[in-house]
């Protein structure tokens, strides 16, 4: 195998893998707290309805839209401040448009937050 190939291939398999490693460590959390509570049953101990319902994660839709939009914008500054040319005689500042995508997402997420906030109000 080529160096050259190694290194995407590295750096593509990385977020894999840190998803499947987040993944597995909340599977084995879950499985340890149905061991808990079968523990805990067998024993023949009240087990509190607070025991009993899984655990929400609280999303924040405020707190990713700004990351976001922060992100989105901090890529098309970098991109904009980046001396150098690329082969075909044209400038890396072109490319600020990548930092549209995220910025776009964190507006949609922030758009999102703020019209579920309203609903809440007047429901």
């Amino acid at each position: 195998m080529d160096f050259f190939l190694l290194i995407p291939l590295v750096v593509m398999a990385a977020p894999v893998l840190i998803v499947l490693m987040v993944m597995r460590y909340r599977y084995q959390q879950t499985q340890a707290r149905y061991q808990t509570l079968l523990q805990l049953a067998d024993k023949g101990v009240e087990l509190p309805t607070q025991l009993l319902i899984e655990p929400q994660i609280a999303y924040s839709e405020r707190r990713r839209a700004l990351v976001l939009i922060s992100g989105g914008i901090g890529l098309m500054l970098t991109l904009l401040a980046l001396p150098g040319q690329l082969d075909n005689g044209h400038s890396i500042g072109e490319l600020w448009g990548l930092g549209l995508l995220p910025l776009m997402t964190g507006l949609g997420y922030l758009a999102s937050w703020w019209l579920n906030r309203r609903g809440d109000v007047n429901g």
